[in-house]
């Protein structure tokens, strides 16, 4: 299943527009679901959709997914990395009035080269990305994301609050 998700806030229609004419184009719609907002004003054609999901939802959508597609948002990376999911992200622009500045832009080039990650930085290369990886159903390939910070970090922080690891 490919889950797409655009976040909670704002809609991102050209991302939707975009995988929803690559799941006309390929066949592909039934094996896609998208939370898209009750603000959006593109509504896909192909496949099954949600404007909202609760937290539980959205956590069993990315679980069961093979490929996450999502805007640049931490919220989902953070995710996609919790769960070792590949995602494709695509970020909103500024200068198209998706965002007030490119910060996911940055966001989409710092993660370009990280395993698992995909970017695809306008709808005209998103479909040649799907192509590439629709056609390999993993549903896990990447380490998971622990749930806490690594030992070394809390100490490290511990050190630089309290002068010392201990802080008991």
């Amino acid at each position: 299943m490919i889950f797409l998700t655009v976040g909670t806030q704002d809609p991102f229609d050209r991302l939707v527009k975009a995988v929803d004419h690559w799941a006309i184009a390929r066949g592909r719609g039934a094996e896609v679901f998208g939370q898209i907002t009750d603000r959006a004003g593109y509504r896909p054609v192909s496949f099954e959709s949600a404007s909202f999901l609760d937290p539980d939802s959205y956590q069993v959508r990315c679980a069961e997914a093979d490929l996450i597609v999502a805007h640049a948002g931490m919220g989902t990376i953070i995710t996609s990395m919790r769960l070792g999911k590949r995602v494709v992200i695509m970020p909103r622009r500024e200068h198209l009035r998706e965002q007030r500045n490119d910060h996911q832009w940055g966001t989409a080039q710092r993660f370009r080269d990280r395993p698992g990650f995909y970017p695809a930085m306008s709808e005209g290369e998103l479909p040649d990305v799907l192509d590439s990886l629709a056609e390999t159903a993993t549903s896990a390939i990447l380490p998971q994301l622990p749930r806490f910070a690594e030992p070394q970090l809390i100490a490290a922080i511990r050190t630089g609050i309290y002068g010392h690891e201990d802080w008991s």
